[in-house]
Parts: C-alpha cells; structure tokens; sequence
C-alpha cells in the first residue's frame, strides 16, 4: 500500500487469476430488460467479453493468447439473471467522507433497480455501516422519494467511517431479506464489504454485495477515475483563480490553497493544471523540504523577486513527513493527519520576515466546501453509468466487486484488487511531468 507504482508495475504484477469475478451460482431467469424496456433497447453483454488489463502494443510482444492475458469482464446487462426479481429486495449504503455525486449514484441505482428490473422493495440504510447494526428502520426509496435529489451534495442516506461487525450486519440484511446490497464507499468501505461478503459465504446465503467506487482522491487503483474527481477539481480550480487574484493584489503576497489528497495528490495536480496560474503543486509523493538552497522557502523567495507574487497549492497528505511523533487514526483506520497548510504559513512567514520582505499571505482551505458541492454534469453522468451498471452486475449474480472505467469501458473489478494498491500519482509519468511544465518548479525538493 502507498507506493507510487507506475501503469507498467502495476499491471506487470497482475495474473489473469486476479480478474476473477465471484458469482452465487447459475443464472436461470430470463432478464426483465426485455420486456420491460423493450428488447430493441438492450445491448446484452456476453460473459466472453473481456477488456484487457494492458492494452498497449508492446505488451503484446511476448505472444501471449487472449486467454493468457489478464482481462477484466465488462460491464452490462446478461441476458439471464440468477436473482428473481419478484421476490428480490435491495440494500444501499453510503460510508465514509462526503463527495459529490453521492446523491446521484443513489439515484441512479434506484431508478435502474426500480424501472429496469422492476425490484419494488429498495431500502437505503442511514449513516453507513452502523446504520446496518442500529436498529433505526432503514428509509423506503422510490422513484419519487428520490427524484431531484441528484442536484444537492451530500447523501440523503447519511454516512459515517469505520466497519461494523460482519455478524451483526449480515443479522441485518437477512432480517429484511436484503439480497443486493450495494456499497458505496472508498478503500476502507471495500474492505469492509469484503468481511460482510466472508460472512454471506460462511452462510451460503445468495446475497450480492456490489460496490460502486467512492473516493475524492482518485485513489482506487484500476479504474480510471472515480466519480466526484472531476468536480472536486473543477472546484478547486476557482478557489485557485480567487487565491491568485488576492496573491497578485498585493505587493509580495502569497495565496496557499490547500486541497484533498491523504495520500494521492490527483486533485492538487489536475487544479494546477487546469489554472495555469499555480507556482508550486505539494503532493505527498514528494518529499517536501522547506529549507536549503533547493527548498521550497528559497523557491519562494526567488519567486516573490521575479514577479512579486506567488500561488501554492498543497495536498492535505503532502509534507506530513516534516511532523515529529506518531499520529493517531480515525474510526476508518486512517491516519490523523498533521496540518500541512497552518505549519507552511507559519514557517512563510518567519521566512519572509527574516529576509525583510513585507509579505501578505492569505490561506483557503475549502475542503469540506468541495467535498458538499453538487455533482457536474459530467460526473452525475459518469455516477449514472456506475449506478446502472452496479445494478447490471448485482442481477447475474456476482458479487465482491466493484464497477469501475478502465481504458474508457465499464468493467467489474474485484474487491481484492482494487484495494491491493492505492494508486498514486506517478512521479515519472506524463501527469507530474504537466505539473513540472506548467509551474516550472524543481522536479523534487531539497
């Protein structure tokens, strides 16, 4: 966990074992899709087809056949199900720290749930996994008890951090008779839904736990882009635009805006990129040293001398490594991050006043802002398509899997997988490199 391994390291530790998808068992009903949506408008997937781990030409050099290379199975309806639907009931819970498109992907599995397979029993259970263990009843959801809830942040089922015993939820499910349950949720989530899956089998009970992919970080590994990134960082980019606009109102001012990212720095990234007006991007797989002649505060000061202004924007995980003693751990096992964003003001500002230079700093932190923002189109769109594709899943029978985009296809990744790594940004790959072009620091400090 959390080294920054590159595509080709990743992928090159991948054996096509590893794509395997878990199912409960045949799938004997003829799909509902057909007659419900009309067969013209169903494009079925067969369970042959398959979307390559790598898919670059010279991977292809070592003359493996299809069927050695490691694949993953795309996403979509089948046209037979194994759950029957006439009797089938539906969980959802959401976990961990808010993003945006929560609301969405809510939405979007109750509308395919309800209107594809026609499941009228859909329960959401309130504030994560304790919600699976309290005795509160979980809410109803309806088409219309969900409609239009997609344009606020934030989730209407509640969350929280941290597991709950796998026993005491499973109680849960086969007390409502809960046969789908759907997780949305980041790593930790993940990990969580794979105990409950234990459980299920130590059961031999026919309940599919599916999850949909929550990070704000992009941190996932083998799946393109999680939802809520783009609109993270879209977000991010006008708190830029505004910290750059105080920066360059004043005669050596400098504007520090602090994003998310524990331990990836895809946000900090893309913002700066996207604003071109960043001078310095902080990201955890970067060491950070402030002093010396290639630190961080010489950078600084040279750059206050050129142009009388300057712009940093820094990941909540970066620099953590300049903080003395252990850190504690939230109820999700995370580490507590020391803050990174009050300790460079501080030391920016003992710099600047032993240099004699009259700097104006102002710091943005708007973190918890981004994180409740409404979903961009583009995102409510992507948190459709996992939604709908989750339920697609959950029907044939798998389960301890997630839907994912890998190389711009829907496909079904294990649990397993997607929480072997964390992805991170790779340092001597083409996004750092952009961050380098546009901001024209060193390639690391010190």
């Amino acid at each position: 966990m959390g080294y920054a391994l590159t595509v080709p390291e990743r992928t090159e530790r991948i054996v096509p074992s590893d794509l395997n998808i878990r199912i409960l068992g045949h799938c004997r009903y003829p799909s509902p899709l057909s007659h419900r949506l009309a067969q013209e408008a169903v494009s079925y997937v067969g369970q042959a087809d398959r979307v390559f781990l790598d898919d670059r030409l010279s991977s292809w050099a070592t003359q493996q056949s299809a069927a050695e290379r490691a694949s993953f199975e795309l996403a979509g309806p089948r046209n037979r199900v194994f759950h029957d639907v006439t009797t089938l009931r539906a969980g959802i819970v959401t976990c961990g720290g808010l993003c945006p498109g929560l609301n969405n992907v809510v939405q979007g599995l109750v509308l395919q749930l309800w209107r594809g397979y026609g499941v009228r029993e859909i329960f959401g259970f309130r504030h994560g996994y304790e919600g699976l263990v309290l005795p509160e009843p979980p809410m109803r959801l309806t088409p219309e008890s969900v409609s239009g809830i997609h344009w606020v942040g934030g989730t209407v089922l509640g969350s929280s951090r941290g597991n709950r015993d796998p026993q005491a939820i499973v109680d849960r499910l086969v007390e409502h008779g809960i046969r789908l349950l759907f997780v949305v949720g980041g790593d930790g989530t993940l990990r969580g839904a794979m105990t409950i899956v234990d459980e299920v089998t130590r059961r031999s009970l026919p309940i599919s736990v599916i999850g949909v992919p929550k990070t704000i970080d992009n941190d996932i590994h083998f799946i393109d882009r999680s939802f809520g990134f783009e609109t993270a960082f879209t977000a991010a980019v006008d708190v830029l635009r505004s910290a750059h606009v105080e920066a360059t109102g004043a005669r050596n001012g400098i504007g520090v805006v602090k994003v998310m990212g524990r331990h990836s720095g895809f946000i900090a990234c893309h913002s700066a990129i996207a604003s071109t007006e960043v001078d310095a991007v902080l990201i955890p797989e970067v060491p950070l040293a402030l002093d010396g002649p290639n630190g961080l505060l010489a950078f600084l000061e040279d750059k206050l001398a050129t142009q009388s202004h300057a712009l940093l924007v820094v990941a909540e995980g970066a620099g953590q490594e300049l903080f003395e003693g252990a850190a504690a751990t939230d109820a999700s096992g995370n580490a507590r991050l020391s803050d990174i964003g009050l300790m460079l003001c501080e030391r920016i500002k003992r710099h600047c006043a032993s240099r004699g230079l009259d700097a104006t700093l102002k710091y943005i932190d708007p973190s918890y802002h981004i994180r409740s923002v409404p979903a961009s189109p583009n995102d409510s769109l992507y948190c459709w398509q996992l939604a709908r594709n989750a339920v697609h899943a959950a029907m044939a029978g798998n389960t301890e899997m997630l839907v994912g985009r890998w190389h711009g296809r829907f496909v079904h990744v294990p649990m397993s997988l997607a929480t072997r790594y964390r992805k991170q940004v790779d340092t001597h790959g083409d996004l750092w490199t952009a961050v380098l072009e546009s901001t024209g620091q060193p390639q690391s400090w010190g």
